[in-house]
C-alpha cells in the first residue's frame, strides 16, 4: 500500500486507512510514539500500565482484596510463622 503527503494547514499529514489501523489495535485520538529510523518512520503504540480501576473493571469491578491467599506449601528456605 502506498499513501501520499499531503498539507494540513502548518504541518504535513498522511491518511491512514481505517483497516490498517484496525489490524494495528489503533483507534482515533491514541497518541503514538513517532520514531526515525533509517529513513523509516516508525509509528508505535506505546506501552501504558492500566489502572486499577481497568483492571478491576475485567472483573465485573469485584477484586477481593480482603483475607488471606493461601501460597501453597514452601518451596525453598521460606519460614512461615
Amino acid at each position: 500500500m502506498q499513501a501520499q503527503v499531503k498539507a494540513w494547514g502548518n504541518s504535513q499529514g498522511i491518511r491512514i486507512p481505517k483497516e490498517v489501523l484496525q489490524e494495528a489495535a489503533i483507534s482515533v485520538d491514541d497518541v503514538l510514539d513517532v520514531k526515525v529510523s533509517n529513513g523509516m518512520i516508525m509509528l508505535v503504540k506505546p506501552f501504558r500500565h492500566r489502572t486499577l480501576e481497568e483492571r478491576a473493571a475485567e472483573y465485573g469491578g469485584q477484586l477481593h482484596l480482603d483475607g488471606e491467599f493461601d501460597w501453597g506449601e514452601p518451596v525453598g528456605r521460606e519460614i512461615w510463622e
